[in-house]
This record gives C-alpha cells, structure tokens and sequence, in this order.
C-alpha cells in the first residue's frame, strides 16, 4: 500500500483545522519514537517547538526531554527549523 507523505506545510494549507497545537505535538512524537516516520530528534524537536507555539503545554515538557538528548548543534538546528516553518505559516 502506497503511503501518502505530507509535511506540516500541506497539512496547515490544505487542512487547517489540523493546525493546531496538538496536531504538532502528534508530529514530534511520531518523530521522536520513529512512528511512520524515521526516528529524528532535529525534526521531533522542530515540531514540539512548533506545538508549543500553538499552544500544546505538554510539548514544552517532552521537548526538555529530547533535548537532553541531543546535542547544542542540534538544538540550534531545530529551532532554526521551527522559526522558518512558523515565518512562513
């Protein structure tokens, strides 16, 4: 069965009630265990960054979990990505 790829950008155009807090946080989590996605700590972090700006207290707390995970870099790096998603959103 063919599996449909859809980033945040498609899911915020082409459904916006899905752009919410909780619908990122959704996104960093199946990034974060590697759930129909491959497991990636930049783009979990990315997306909770994301959640927390819409909203979802509880990605705060996950986010401090990963992040003491990851390196300085990588941090820098996903926070760079959630400012360029939300600038564009």
């Amino acid at each position: 069965m063919a599996r449909l790829e859809l980033g945040a950008d498609e899911i915020a155009t082409l459904a916006p009630n899905l752009d919410t807090g909780q619908s990122y946080y959704e996104l960093g989590m199946m990034h974060a265990v590697g759930r129909s996605v491959p497991l990636d700590l930049v783009a979990a972090h990315k997306w909770l960054n994301v959640a927390v700006v819409k909203g979802c207290a509880a990605a705060a707390g996950l986010r401090a979990e990963l992040a003491a995970e990851m390196s300085r870099d990588e941090i820098a790096r996903a926070q760079r990505e959630a400012r360029a998603f939300l600038a564009r959103a």
